[in-house]
């Protein structure tokens, strides 16, 4: 099922702070959009906004035929859970967990059991072998990937991602990149990256500017 994301007019403050208005912008299925901007400009908000982590002020947030501003905390966890996939720029992993624990979460919350998948995922992050490490025995850009793969595990409709290559060295990071396209592509899923690299906008079918004023591009 076919489930475009669409955002209309879209506003942000923090008490009597704006941070962006006036935010339209449209992410087919199988679709791969940038986000780029100057720093400060509410672009991580906007992600998080995008996922229902965070509330926003004015506008309208929709993923195919579910309206993100009409759920409540615990719908919205719910869809969340089942429907995307986000690479956050500080990692959360959880440190009690092993890697492959980590990647499998997706999985377990939504009732399945794939200890397959999740070694599929692991190795292609280049973490095959890694499974049984604690987080704390990984450098940043190892759990950068251990977070890339958590949120591919479970093939979500919505993938959003937050400087996912912005710990990684060049060709790690272009295998980064081939990984959220191929799940784009081969699952039909919405990609929305948030970048300040240009190699990685380059890969995008869209670029969009965030500006306090909306979204240019």
């Amino acid at each position: 099922m076919t489930q475009p994301l669409r955002v209309e007019g879209l506003g942000k403050h923090y008490g009597s702070t704006p941070v962006f208005a006036g935010v339209h912008f449209t992410v087919a299925p199988g679709e791969f959009v940038a986000i780029v901007g100057d720093s400060g400009v509410g672009k991580s908000t906007l992600l998080n906004c995008l996922a229902g982590l965070d509330h926003w002020d004015t506008g309208h947030i929709t993923h195919g035929s579910t309206d993100l501003g009409a759920l409540d905390d615990t719908q919205r966890a719910l869809w969340r859970r089942a429907q995307v996939g986000f690479v956050f720029q500080a990692f959360h992993v959880l440190p009690h967990l092993d890697v492959a624990q980590n990647v499998a979460l997706p999985l377990m919350l939504l009732g399945q059991n794939d200890a397959a998948r999740v070694q599929q995922m692991l190795a292609a992050v280049g973490l095959g072998d890694l499974g049984g490490r604690l987080p704390q025995q990984l450098s940043g850009g190892q759990l950068q990937r251990v977070a890339i793969a958590r949120a591919l595990v479970h093939r979500p409709a919505l993938l959003l991602a937050d400087e996912p290559t912005g710990n990684l060295d060049p060709t790690t990071a272009a295998r980064v990149m081939d990984l959220l396209l191929a799940q784009t592509r081969e699952h039909g899923a919405s990609l929305v990256l948030v970048t300040h690299s240009d190699a990685a906008a380059a890969r995008a079918d869209r670029v969009l500017r965030l500006t306090a004023n909306g979204i240019a591009g």
